[in-house]
């Protein structure tokens, strides 16, 4: 199954970032990735998407996505995510569920933005989660955000400097009120779909002559990104794998990667049963028992996790197989370690394990 990996969250001069949509094509071929979601505030950028970059180089499918944010609602909070509505649906912020309506209706995809967004009350930055959490319906949520979760880690004036230039010394993985949520939210019955993403700014700061640019958009697209396992190969045409890609994603075939402490291409998470098999975002029947298997790229310790319960735990292995005879949404997670402790390295979307045998496989 051919696997590409992207990044969902990202910010132009069309809103608060600092690079141009040609800027950010260029930084995202240099990291090597496959696609790119333009998510620039309350703003549908029209006209952008396509194919950049030539025969040598490679290319990235660059496309158009918003984020979406009702701005008289003060303090800010419950920022969405959309993809493939096709036009701006900002105008329908003022309720987030009349938002995530409109987006279905149109086809699209919605996605929680940083639901646990913390402040840093000595930068003057506020807190911008998610408050409206009885809504339903939403495609998925953003189980790691790379800058949001940053904020964590700067919460006093002296520890930012460490943090801003040895980031890879201070992050560990996402927020656990995030991973508690998502395994809420799926003990719930509801098919939530979890990404990582950058919410890349490349905001530049000056001192007197010197100007250091945080975090550039190349620098965040190797540490935190969504990796999708399409059904067929991307075949160059944009409209056609535009919607390759968001079908992968709602139908949960995809998997985060923290690919700045080692590369996570190649991650698999299986299940066999009865004559039928599935990967992550699929359902499977009980039947008299599922084979989960875990094979991450190199030896590492790897969980597998139902509704927030760690069911299997084996270290600094690359394999891993366990049987369960329980329904659940069963999660994987691949912790590695680096620079002296173990990370998050890899998180898995649910395999949804059913007790109904009539419950088909996801299409």
């Amino acid at each position: 199954m051919p696997e590409y990996v992207g990044n969902l969250h990202i910010h132009s001069t069309y809103s608060d970032g600092d690079g141009s949509p040609a800027d950010i094509a260029e930084a995202a071929l240099l990291a090597g990735l496959d696609f790119i979601t333009l998510t620039d505030h309350n703003l549908w950028l029209e006209n952008i998407e396509g194919y950049y970059g030539n025969e040598e180089r490679g290319y990235v499918l660059v496309l158009s996505g918003e984020e979406v944010h009702d701005r008289s609602r003060l303090p800010q909070c419950n920022h969405l995510l959309v993809y493939g509505a096709e036009q701006d649906v900002a105008p329908h912020a003022h309720d987030l569920s009349t938002l995530i309506k409109t987006v279905n209706d149109l086809g699209g995809l919605t996605f929680i933005a940083h639901p646990d967004d913390c402040a840093v009350p000595w930068a003057g930055e506020p807190p911008i989660p998610w408050l409206d959490r009885d809504v339903e319906g939403f495609t998925g949520l953003e189980i790691w955000n790379y800058m949001s979760r940053f904020k964590n880690y700067v919460q006093i004036p002296r520890a930012t400097i460490r943090a801003v230039f040895r980031p890879e010394e201070v992050i560990v993985g996402p927020h656990p009120n995030t991973l508690m949520l998502w395994d809420q939210l799926l003990q719930r019955g509801q098919d939530v779909v979890g990404i990582g993403s950058a919410d890349a700014h490349a905001k530049g700061i000056s001192f007197g002559p010197l100007h250091h640019v945080i975090f550039p958009y190349d620098f965040l697209f190797n540490c935190v990104n969504t990796h999708v396992l399409t059904k067929s190969p991307l075949t160059g045409d944009v409209e056609q794998d535009k919607r390759l890609v968001y079908q992968t994603l709602r139908q949960g075939r995809a998997f985060v990667g923290y690919d700045l402490i080692g590369s996570t291409r190649g991650f698999i998470y299986s299940a066999q049963g009865q004559n039928t098999s599935a990967i992550m975002g699929e359902h499977i029947p009980l039947g008299h028992g599922v084979t989960l298997q875990v094979h991450a790229p190199a030896r590492a310790r790897i969980k597998i996790i139902r509704y927030g319960e760690v069911v299997a735990d084996e270290p600094n292995v690359e394999n891993l197989t366990h049987i369960v005879r329980s329904e659940g949404a069963y999660r994987a997670e691949v912790w590695f370690r680096y620079h002296g402790r173990e990370r998050a390295w890899i998180l898995s979307n649910p395999i949804y394990v059913d007790a109904n045998p009539n419950k088909t496989l996801a299409s």
